[in-house]
């Protein structure tokens, strides 16, 4: 499993992703709102309804669900966002992604920037990584919760790609498109989920230890300590005990 995985994994069990700082919802409220702005309606517009689905997976209330979309559509006063995509290099030339919703553009690019600077990485040009990721389905079980071969027949039947084995879980891939029909079988089957979300799987990996590991971490979590960060993304990897150490 890529680092990036793993850390959303590890801190997903510690509920600290974004849960422990009480952003989670604020972020998928915006992801809500912009998407709505291509419809309200989850059945014709497949990025509504993933933005449904995922703050449904935290438990969020049905009516605030409702006027996040209402605001997208405007049928409800509330701000404009606009999306930036910056990309950049991390400690140890990891690549990495970061998507931000914004009021204030100015702002944003500022943030970044700063963290980026002050935690031994740099920006790059609109390209510069993009390259290396892909979009994905990304479903991660528990390695007790299910045997390989229910997860493979599941992703068989259903159009999924890879079931990787990561040790003490297994990772569903999947394409975007099969990623709903994926993840409604798996939770069907009454197979309980560590995580799952569309996210960008990264082709390869760069190995980080020691020093460089922590100043990735440190990265890491200031950018997504950031107000307008919305996701993070990265092709970094790195020895798991040193990951539990850093999500403590």
């Amino acid at each position: 499993m890529s680092g990036h995985s793993k850390w959303a994994t590890i801190k997903h069990k510690k509920g600290a992703l974004d849960a422990k700082r009480g952003k989670i919802f604020t972020r998928l409220l915006k992801e809500i709102a912009v998407a709505a702005k291509g419809g309200g309606s989850p059945d014709t517009n497949a990025r509504l309804r993933t933005a449904v689905l995922a703050a449904k997976a935290e438990n969020m209330p049905a009516d605030n669900i409702k006027r996040a979309i209402q605001r997208g559509t405007g049928e409800l006063e509330g701000l404009t966002y606009e999306e930036i995509s910056f990309e950049g290099y991390g400690p140890g030339g990891v690549a990495i992604i970061v998507d931000v919703m914004t009021d204030n553009r100015n702002r944003a690019v500022s943030e970044i920037r700063h963290a980026f600077s002050k935690n031994g990485g740099n920006l790059g040009e609109t390209g510069s990584v993009r390259f290396m990721f892909s979009k994905k389905g990304l479903i991660a079980v528990e390695r007790d919760a299910a045997t390989e071969e229910q997860l493979m027949d599941i992703v068989l039947e259903h159009g999924g790609d890879d079931l990787n084995d990561e040790g003490d879980s297994w990772e569903i891939l999947t394409d975007p498109s099969a990623y709903e029909a994926v993840l409604g079988a798996v939770k069907a089957a009454g197979i309980p989920t560590v995580m799952s979300e569309v996210t960008m799987v990264a082709s390869t990996y760069t190995k980080l230890e020691g020093n460089t590991a922590n100043q990735m971490m440190r990265l890491l979590e200031t950018l997504e300590d950031l107000d307008d960060t919305q996701n993070v993304y990265s092709n970094f990897d790195m020895d798991a005990e040193q990951m539990e150490h850093a999500a403590g």
